[in-house]
This record gives structure tokens, sequence and C-alpha cells, in this order.
């Protein structure tokens, strides 16, 4: 998986690139974790992303709670298959997908 972080101001846009799984799921909570303490708006492009397992999940959700605390989150560009994902584990309901 590949991440792409780009910064403007107190928006961060992370751009994911392949399988968030139980491999690459530690290396996107280390790199939200280095960047997101300034953070008010966090915004996940996923127009690249292929698939996503529970590990993955689990971090969007860890990130949605943070952003929360210290201002917003969504999810743009989600593929087909990843939309299937979200709502058959009720994530529809838990983030905001545009």
């Amino acid at each position: 998986m590949t991440i792409e972080s780009k910064r403007d101001n107190g928006k961060l846009t992370i751009t994911l690139t392949g399988r968030l799984d139980t491999v690459t799921a530690p290396k996107l909570e280390e790199t939200l974790r280095e960047a997101c303490n300034d953070v008010t708006v966090l915004i996940f492009d996923l127009a690249k992303l292929e698939y996503i397992s529970s590990a993955g999940l689990r971090v969007l959700l860890s990130a949605q709670k943070t952003m929360n605390k210290q201002g917003s989150m969504k999810i743009i560009n989600a593929r087909e298959e990843i939309m299937e994902i979200f709502e058959i584990t009720g994530f529809t309901e838990i983030l905001t997908i545009e």
C-alpha cells in the first residue's frame, strides 16, 4: 500500500493506493499518529484503494474517534467494492462518505 499525504493549513488529505489490511494498517496508524496533531479536517481519498480488511476498518474508526474531538473526517472517492464493505459493516452510518 502507498500512502500519500497532502497538507493545506489544518486540512490533511491522505490518498491510499493498494490494499489496507493487517500488514499495511500499522503503517497507516503510524502516519496518522504523526500527522494528526494539528489537523482539523482529515480526508481519506480511496479512489485507488482496492481492498480493506477489518484491520483497515479499525484504523478508520480510530481516526474518526480522534477527529470527533478535534474537527471532522470524511471519505471521498470510495470504489464500489469498498463501499460494499462499508455498507455491510455499518460504517456508512458511522463515517462521512462522499
